[in-house]
């Protein structure tokens, strides 16, 4: 019996507690107001130490090559001449095999512009050419000498 009317007394003294209506403000108070500012810039500081200045490289100019005189190999950025074919002339392929599709056929003596290569493909090393037309493509090393320009 103690226990349910201890119970009966809590639950009055809490349910009156819980239920009582907030304290109330004074009178004449008014909203509050909150203004936001931006924080305080740094202050510029004078360094005794100004920074070492540097020199930057000046770019070098690469030396152009002599396109008049035949290299004493196959080199890119000069020309190839198309030879050796049996007066057939050498297949220009759209990449380094065979197997590529043929683009047109630089007839014997053909004066190519050398682009890129040696690339292997098959039984050859290709060499990425440009002929006289601008036609690029694809032509076996076997079939060309080194050449002095046109």
């Amino acid at each position: 019996m103690v226990t349910v009317a201890g119970l009966i007394v809590l639950s009055w003294l809490l349910g009156d507690f819980l239920t009582q209506p907030p304290e109330e403000t004074a009178e004449g108070q008014g909203p509050i107001i909150i203004q936001l500012t931006a924080p305080p810039l740094p202050t510029p500081t004078i360094s005794l130490n100004p920074p070492t200045p540097t020199i930057a490289p000046t770019a070098t100019t690469a030396a152009t090559p002599d396109l008049s005189v035949a290299p004493s190999e196959l080199t890119i950025g000069y020309y190839s001449q198309v030879v050796d074919t049996g007066g057939v002339g050498v297949t220009i392929r759209n990449g380094p095999s065979t197997a590529n599709l043929i683009v047109v056929v630089a007839a014997e003596g053909s004066k190519l512009l050398l682009l890129e290569g040696p690339t292997a493909g098959g039984d050859y090393q290709w060499w990425r050419v440009r002929l006289p037309d601008g036609t690029e493509g694809w032509a076996a090393g076997d079939f060309l000498t080194p050449s002095a320009a046109p």
